[in-house]
């Protein structure tokens, strides 16, 4: 009896160690119930979140386009003509480069962007557009070239550039027949001779108003973007440009007396956000019909030899002064004369020029 207690006592804690420990065991051997499979909820896809669209960008941009493709338009014309006629225009011809640079800062403050975006412009000035038949063009300057020296001196850059580089080239202009141009192509810089270019030095703008006219003030001459879209063709548009340059060697905004009128309206609509009509439309006289005879006659003549056909000068003018009447503010009859005195005397200078290019005479008039 004596033996069995310690055995059983040591199977009693034998029994209450080893419970816990099978239980334990136990648990970690038994699987857990599986729970019952759950159906998953459908994905909703999510639907791509589109860019925003800045339109007012957008829209610059495309207001930008509209405007550099009418300054190419306008310089294109006016350039055979200002290249065609220093013989003509007598005191106003100078040497010229013979082409256009601008940079993005050339533009007012809200089309600065846009002129990054679509033509590329940055702080360096850039070749716009090369007048046909100039040095430049003869040289092989193109559209596109970055302008980096003129003589090794370095031209400007940045927001005044524009400005800073006339400094620079007026006094090389100025001083010689030619120059030495660098400017930058496709990454490598690249000297070119560049013969200057002997041509009628008048400034030529766009106007941005709706108002079919154009203006001479006896240093620039402009036409409105009304005026641009009423010339059906280039041929047209040339009769318009010569007309006004004519106005300008003929000095007829001094000797009658609206220059300072004209410039004020010019400088108006040069700007991107004209005033619709300023006071100074309505100062501006009609230019008498001897006038605008004599302009026709010398603005014809330029047109022939810049190359364009002058036959249908008279169905143009009387389209203008059909569809322009002179009772409309700031129309272009309101300013220049259009009668029978004046159409009949475009048929016979553009007879006149017809005969001396059948007989290769001189087309002077």
């Amino acid at each position: 009896m004596q033996m069995s207690a310690p055995t059983s006592r040591r199977q009693q804690i034998l029994a209450a160690t080893l419970l816990p420990l099978m239980l334990m065991l136990g648990a970690c051997e038994t699987p857990a119930p599986k729970a019952a499979p759950t159906e998953a909820a459908p994905v909703t896809p999510v639907a791509p979140v589109a860019p925003q669209v800045d339109t007012a960008k957008l829209q610059r941009e495309a207001d930008f386009r509209d405007m550099y493709a009418q300054q190419s338009r306008l310089y294109r014309v006016a350039g055979s003509l200002l290249v065609a006629n220093p013989s003509l225009c007598r005191h106003s011809a100078r040497n010229l480069l013979g082409f256009t640079a601008k940079n993005k800062y050339s533009y007012s403050s809200e089309y600065i962007d846009a002129a990054h975006e679509v033509l590329g412009l940055d702080d360096q000035l850039q070749v716009m557009h090369v007048m046909t038949g100039s040095g430049a063009a003869s040289a092989g300057i193109q559209s596109g070239d970055r302008l980096v020296a003129v003589n090794g001196i370095p031209l400007p850059q940045g927001a005044n550039a524009e400005h800073q580089a006339g400094a620079v080239l007026g006094p090389e202009i100025s001083e010689h027949t030619s120059i030495s141009l660098t400017v930058n192509r496709a990454g490598a810089d690249m000297t070119v001779k560049v013969p200057l270019t002997h041509a009628c030095a008048f400034l030529v703008l766009n106007g941005n108003t709706d108002q079919v006219n154009s203006y001479a003030d006896g240093i620039r001459v402009m036409v409105t973007k009304g005026m641009m879209n009423a010339t059906q063709t280039d041929e047209e548009l040339a009769y318009v440009l010569s007309n006004e340059m004519a106005h300008n060697v003929l000095g007829h905004p001094n000797k009658s007396h609206m220059h300072d009128a004209t410039a004020q309206v010019i400088d108006n609509y040069a700007r991107v956000h004209p005033e619709p009509s300023s006071a100074n439309d309505a100062q501006i006289k009609s230019s008498t019909a001897d006038y605008e005879v004599a302009a026709d006659r010398l603005g014809l003549y330029m047109a022939a030899r810049a190359g364009y056909a002058v036959a249908n000068a008279n169905a143009f003018w009387s389209r203008i002064a059909a569809t322009n009447p002179p009772t409309d503010a700031g129309s272009y009859t309101s300013t220049h004369a259009i009668n029978a005195a004046r159409l009949s005397a475009i048929t016979r200078v553009a007879s006149e020029i017809k005969t001396k290019q059948a007989t290769k005479k001189a087309l002077t008039p």
